[in-house]
């Protein structure tokens, strides 16, 4: 059994879109909101944090329509294609508003956005696992999250090249990354045959019918529920999700911000550190993928906590901006990685095929809950008590995900034995 690496490849650009669109809006719609609009930091976590509320009900119930869909072009491409298409039309007026300073109108598009981009993340994201057998996932969701990676540092880059730093306007920003997005989902369509990769897949599971991990919810299985154990393991690790992305969230919506009051950064200068730990992500994420085939996904997520624990708390000690500061966000990079790679497939792992889109939902429902709170939260700490208390924070509540993290049993797939020696060699169709 190998992975298709080109077709792979092309699945993940749609989670390509989604990131670039999501690393413009971390960092650069609370720069418009606190200088265009002078909000608090407060105030500015709360609105942070309206995509997270809205994403709560909407991710786990365009999961479920998609598992239920049944188009011409399969389950999740519509999606992908409608949300794509009002999520750039939508975008397009955020600039023209922050011009303006028009805040009603900023927040009615900006509101408009979030509504498509919440439409087609779960079926983009469940695409996936649809056309991958379940050994080969931590590999296929590293290639996915490669990808993802490649449009963060794409709109990175177009953050430090096209924002003028006097005017601080953001619009070639917002039509560089509404491009990215519209050529993604173009390429997608014409390279992945979603309902029929899907209908190969299945039956090739059929007439093979391979070993299943145990903590694996079958079709017998799941009319009763989850079992016990499996259920356990299944709320430690939504728990896990719910405190490394408290940690991780609380950063990235205020580092932006951080890097400019704390460090004196001015203009794009913040997007430099992103930039490193994304790189640092792209050339890790492979290599992820195979070493988790090897140790397990368990201890390749715990290994990944560690090494982002670690960089909250370096980054904690810089008082001034350094070249240092780029050695500690490559850690973080890697760290996340580490963890990207293996979370969602041991929360798929643990259901059945016809769920996916479902479960898909409930693991964004864990990771978004946290997304709505941390910024209103950590906004409160910088804005009342000091911007400092952004790295000590997220070093609490990433060792706080490490213990939760020990208590999960299952959703580590076996490896799958080669019918030969030479076959070990062979990684890709």
């Amino acid at each position: 059994m190998r992975l298709n690496y080109k077709r792979t490849f092309f699945t993940g650009l749609a989670f390509l879109s989604i990131c670039a669109f999501w690393q413009m809006y971390d960092n650069v719609i609370p720069l418009m909101l606190k200088n265009t609009f002078h909000l608090g930091e407060t105030i500015t976590g709360f609105l942070m944090g309206l995509d997270n509320i809205l994403a709560l009900f909407m991710l786990p119930m365009f999961g479920a329509l998609s598992d239920k869909a049944d188009t011409r072009l399969g389950k999740r491409t519509p999606f992908i294609l409608t949300g794509t298409i009002l999520a750039v039309i939508s975008m397009s007026f955020i600039p023209i508003a922050n011009r303006m300073k028009n805040l009603t109108m900023f927040l009615i598009f900006l509101g408009m956005v979030l509504l498509a981009m919440g439409s087609y993340r779960s079926p983009a994201v469940a695409l996936m696992p649809d056309i991958t057998p379940k050994p080969l996932r931590s590999k296929a969701n590293a290639i996915i999250n490669l990808m993802g990676a490649l449009g963060g540092v794409y709109t990175l880059a177009m953050i430090i090249l096209l924002v003028d730093k006097q005017k601080e306007d953001y619009t070639k920003v917002f039509i560089a990354v509404a491009g990215i997005m519209v050529l993604a989902v173009i390429l997608l369509m014409l390279t992945v045959q979603e309902k029929k990769i899907a209908l190969e897949l299945r039956q090739s599971e059929e007439e093979s019918n391979p070993t299943e991990d145990e903590g694996v919810v079958t079709s017998d299985q799941s009319k009763n529920g989850m079992p016990k154990e499996v259920k356990k393991s299944f709320i430690f690790i939504l728990s896990s999700i719910f405190l490394w992305f408290f940690a991780y969230n609380a950063v990235t919506t205020a580092y932006s911000r951080y890097a400019e009051v704390v460090w004196g950064l001015k203009g794009g200068g913040f997007a430099n550190a992103l930039l490193v730990a994304t790189i640092a992500a792209i050339f890790s994420y492979i290599p992820i993928g195979f070493i988790s085939s090897k140790v397990g996904r368990k201890k390749t997520i715990i290994a990944g906590i560690i090494m982002m624990t670690a960089s909250y708390l370096c980054g904690a000690l810089f008082v001034h901006y350094s070249s240092w500061v780029y050695v500690v966000f490559a850690f973080t990079g890697i760290g996340w990685a580490a963890i990207n790679v293996n979370s969602y497939p041991m929360v798929v792992e643990m259901c059945k095929g016809a769920d996916i889109g479902k479960y898909t939902g409930v693991y964004y429902i864990f990771s978004m809950s946290s997304q709505i709170i941390t910024p209103i939260v950590s906004g409160a700490l910088l804005e009342h008590v000091s911007y400092r208390t952004l790295f000590p924070y997220a070093v609490i509540f990433s060792a706080a995900s490490f213990c939760t993290m020990l208590f999960v049993k299952h959703g580590d797939s076996k490896p799958v034995k080669k019918k030969d020696m030479l076959e070990n060699f062979d990684t890709q169709d």
